[in-house]
């Protein structure tokens, strides 16, 4: 890292939200230098000593790109001038300050630092002035010694401005008392960076503050891997490990955690488990609400349901098979369905038959799933409106809920129908299901031996297992998806077989690689020359999805996004780009959002619907658009959704050329390229290789190893998840039932 001794001379570009900045300055050569980053207290005049790296912007040229910025306060009478003459403090200007240093010389930003009011021996200067000078004189040393202080121990310089905006001058007073809270409230601060800096503080390791916020860290850690709860002597185990400390001190802060509700124990199975009080009440209100619609009474419907259904194959020139018609008939008699199966077995077809029932009975029918692209092929398959989850549930902020619809507000509606449930996690069901009132059936629909959520959960499965709700399974394939082997070859699949591979003139293809760069360079090429070539009409970052199994190691994401961007979309001195921590986007990027953001604003730029909104979602894939004059990255969700991330954002997106297995559920592509390669054998397993290949509409491909093909079908174990679902589910039914 370099560092640069400069003075301000000009700013060319300030965002005060995030304090992102572009500025000219002159070193001490008197040469000048652009000078890019996060620096809120930055104002003409000012002598900085910045710590960065050189970058070429394809625009603007050579810029310094500062990580770490430090003022330096003038020491020569006529530094202190030009810098109170520069307009950095408010109320000052050329004449004021010229007067100012005239009658303090060498003392003057002592007097601005303990003694302000002895500006009023200046003529001119009255007491308003005074207070107008040393709140900005105060602010701008506020903010610089809470950036010096933080900056010390590893905080970014964007952490500091949300630490700033959050707690204003008590910044480091909150920070020394207990650097633990910003897990709490600051966003992108984990327990690790406050733990550097409570060390540094000289914070005990059996600091009560340290150990509750370290356990907490271990529980939603653990959580983040699917699981709604952890198993106590797990936790000890773990948190001794990370914590070095006593198990005493451990299970007391267990303890106190529970009294001070952070955390709730409850024995699960004769097995005391640990859960964060999200999860806990979520899983609660799940468990009360699914029995409360499964034991509900529901208006019978009159209808002769056998010849809607004949209705419907003659009009669609199709044969329901007898379990897609058992299906068919339960919607409509049952209060609560849960409808699953594999590719090909009838899933949508079944939604158009039972939505158009409903419709010729003038009920209002709801349809939703959990990702924008699933609500979409939804929308296109059913030729019925469908909407995300979040859409439908109208996203809010009153009462800390983020949702309008709830209990008090519920869905207006006859009808809901969820596809793709083996996506919904713990959180997102319970908000679902308390906007169902009593009266409105549900239809759950989703493939369960596709991957579990991505959030905490295993929803969808726990559900089934229950036998809360009357499930039908499918097994049957439609004629028309027999000729499919990507649909035959994900039965086989599930049902432990080998997949036939490389039957002529179809749709799913294996090369055989052994060497892992070999499988990459075979993949770069797939993408770029040789399948646009087979079929012009397939565009190389559009419709053709790489989804993996890993994110580190030659296969893996971030390696794979990283040659497919240079292949794909390479820099070229026309194409805007920006750098962000290790990742370059560029305009004509294909990107992912990371994490859901309620609060993010878009706005639509074409198609129907409301012409804005918030909120983007976890797994959602746009392209760069633009990168504005303001450096923002302008993202098109959709082909219709355009959102703009300042500099502040930026870390919840990532490159999407290449997508992990878990991050590609509930979306369809038309070319799916995997690598196969013998790796971890929780991460290889028969679900992971059923859900990619069940990714893709036209052409499967995969690259690699036979033997990691045969192991991962022969592989029929996952990492467990822990989840409490199913065993509440039960024992309110087995309750009931004795």
């Amino acid at each position: 890292m370099e560092e640069l001794q400069c003075v301000v001379e000009s700013i060319v570009f300030k965002n005060e939200e995030n304090g992102y900045v572009v500025a000219v300055t002159e070193d001490e050569n008197s040469k000048k230098i652009t000078i890019t980053g996060c620096i809120p207290y930055i104002m003409e005049g000012q002598s900085l000593k910045v710590s960065g790296e050189w970058t070429v912007h394809p625009q603007f040229g050579q810029q310094f790109k500062v990580e770490k910025c430090d003022e330096v306060l003038p020491n020569s009478l006529v530094g202190i001038e030009k810098y109170l003459a520069s307009g950095v403090i408010s109320g000052i200007g050329p004449v004021t300050a010229k007067k100012i240093v005239n009658k303090f010389g060498d003392k003057t930003l002592e007097i601005l630092d303990n003694d302000v009011y002895r500006l009023r021996e200046i003529e001119g200067i009255g007491d308003k002035k005074i207070e107008l000078i040393y709140e900005s004189y105060s602010q701008q040393r506020e903010i610089r010694n809470i950036m010096i202080f933080l900056q010390t121990y590893g905080v970014t310089p964007n952490q500091c401005v949300k630490i700033y905006k959050k707690y204003k001058s008590k910044a480091i007073e909150v920070v020394k008392e207990n650097p633990y809270i910003l897990t709490d409230t600051i966003s992108g601060i984990g327990f690790k960076t406050a733990d550097k800096i409570a060390r540094s503080l000289g914070i005990e390791a059996n600091s009560p503050f340290r150990i509750q916020s370290g356990i907490t860290y271990v529980v939603n850690e653990f959580c983040a891997m699917g699981n709604t709860y952890m198993p106590i002597e797990d936790l000890i185990r773990d948190s001794i490990k990370i914590l070095q400390v006593r198990k005493d001190d451990i299970e007391k802060a267990i303890y106190e955690c529970t009294l001070s509700q952070k955390l709730k124990v409850e024995i699960i199975n004769n097995e005391n488990c640990v859960y964060t009080m999200p999860y806990y009440y979520s899983e609660l209100g799940v468990t009360r609400k699914i029995i409360t619609l499964a034991y509900d009474k529901y208006k019978e419907i009159e209808i002769d349901i056998n010849s809607k259904i004949k209705e419907f194959e003659k009009e669609n020139n199709i044969e329901f098979a007898a379990s897609q018609k058992d299906a068919i008939e339960g919607a409509i008699t049952n209060g609560v369905e849960i409808i699953t199966g594999g590719p090909g077995t009838g899933k949508t077809t079944i939604i158009r038959c039972i939505t158009s029932i409903f419709e010729e009975l003038s009920m209002k029918v709801f349809m939703a799933a959990p990702t924008g692209r699933a609500a979409k092929r939804m929308s296109e398959a059913t030729g019925s409106e469908a909407r995300t989850i979040h859409r439908m549930l109208e996203l809010g902020y009153e009462d800390e809920d983020f949702f309008e619809k709830t209990e008090e507000s519920i869905l207006q509606c006859d009808v809901v129908i969820i596809d793709e449930a083996s996506m919904i996690d713990i959180m997102l069901m319970h908000s679902l299901l308390k906007a169902i009132g009593l009266g409105t059936r549900l239809i759950i629909v989703g493939d369960v031996d596709q991957l579990p959520s991505v959030g905490p959960g295993n929803v969808l499965r726990d559900l089934i297992e229950s036998n809360c709700v009357k499930v039908f399974k499918l097994k049957e394939i439609f004629r028309q998806a027999k000729e499919s082997m990507i649909i035959v070859n994900a039965h086989k699949i599930n049902d432990g077989e080998m997949p036939i591979l490389n039957k002529k003139n179809n749709d799913f293809y294996f090369i055989s690689e052994e060497k892992h760069d070999i499988i990459l360079n075979t993949i770069l090429s797939l993408s770029c020359e040789r399948l646009p070539k087979y079929n012009r009409k397939w565009d190389s970052i559009r419709d053709i999805q790489i989804i993996t199994p890993m994110k580190k190691g030659t296969l893996g994401v971030i390696n794979m996004n990283n040659n497919l961007q240079q292949v794909l979309n390479p820099k070229d001195k026309f194409k805007k780009e920006i750098k962000y921590r290790d990742i370059i986007f560029r305009v004509g990027d294909k990107v992912m959002q990371n994490k859901n953001n309620y609060m993010i604003k878009w706005k639509r730029k074409g198609g129907e619907g409301e012409k804005e909104g918030e909120g983007v979602f976890n797994g959602d894939i746009g392209f760069v658009s633009d990168i504005d004059e303001d450096n923002n990255l302008v993202v098109l969700f959709d082909e219709e959704r355009e959102v703009v991330y300042e500099r502040l954002n930026l870390d919840e997106l990532s490159l999407a050329y290449a997508v992990t297995i878990h991050k590609s559920q509930g979306s369809e592509f038309p070319v799916v390229i995997m690598p196969s390669f013998v790796g971890p054998p929780l991460l290889m397993n028969r679900n992971l290789l059923y859900t990619a290949i069940t990714r893709a509409k036209q052409l499967v491909v995969i690259v690699g190893q036979k033997k990691a093909i045969q192991f991962m079908i022969s592989n029929n174990k996952g990492f467990t998840r822990y989840s409490g679902l199913e065993w509440r589910i039960t024992e309110i039914i087995n309750g009931k039932e004795n």
